[in-house]
């Protein structure tokens, strides 16, 4: 019974401990970039205020706070390409998706997700482009702060090298789904995300933060 169980595993869907496994990593990839993003706009909304506070108070600028933010925004941005991947929050138009066959809509998706990988894979060989210009000009930024522009700019490739990664690792899984047969896991794991999906991780996203609220008035 136990050898027939294994062989089903490993012939059809995956093993109840490898699918906790992978959901385990997801789970710390996504907490780790969500909390990265929240950091850096923490940070930004920290110095927004005392740069406002400076200069209603003492009539002093720091003079630095709008070049953060363009660096803020263009950091958090790459990191929100890679939770928007992973929690398949990138929009896609649907429209006639569920009225197709099942296996069309495994090739739609698997076309999907390896396009999206063969663009994250562009834009930081485009930004490799790039960082090597700045490099080689030392160019630092026209403010006052003059800041080497490798800094933010190494920061911002991190995160673009990041979402090409996660975008291949995707590509790589249902490539391997669609060569192995396994239509409905494909389907189930990368078409596009529905309404009623949506609410329900709203309904439970709020249950959640119920729960959380309760236990801290106790």
């Amino acid at each position: 019974m136990s050898v027939a169980l294994d062989r089903k595993d490993i012939g059809g869907a995956p093993r109840a401990t490898d699918t906790q496994a992978k959901a385990s990593v997801k789970e710390h990839v996504e907490t780790t970039l969500a909390t990265v993003f929240g950091a850096v706009f923490l940070g930004l909304a920290v110095l927004v205020t005392v740069e406002t506070a400076s200069r209603k108070l003492f009539n002093v600028s720091l003079q630095g706070a709008d070049e953060l933010g363009g660096y803020a925004l263009a950091v958090g941005s790459t990191i929100a390409f890679s939770l928007a991947l992973m929690g398949r929050n990138h929009i896609r138009v649907d429209v006639f998706h569920d009225k197709f066959p099942r296996a069309m809509q495994a090739a739609l998706n698997w076309l999907s997700i390896v396009s999206l990988a063969a663009l994250g894979a562009f834009i930081a060989w485009i930004a490799f482009k790039v960082i090597g210009d700045t490099l080689q000009y030392g160019s630092t930024a026209q403010t006052p702060w003059a800041t080497p522009l490798i800094w933010p700019q190494g920061v911002w490739y991190a995160g673009l090298v990041t979402f090409a990664l996660v975008a291949a690792g995707y590509a790589v899984r249902a490539t391997l789904l669609l060569l192995t047969d396994r239509i409905d896991m494909l389907n189930h794991d990368f078409h596009p995300k529905s309404a009623k999906e949506e609410l329900k991780e709203e309904l439970e996203d709020l249950a959640h933060r119920q729960v959380a609220t309760q236990g801290e008035t106790k």
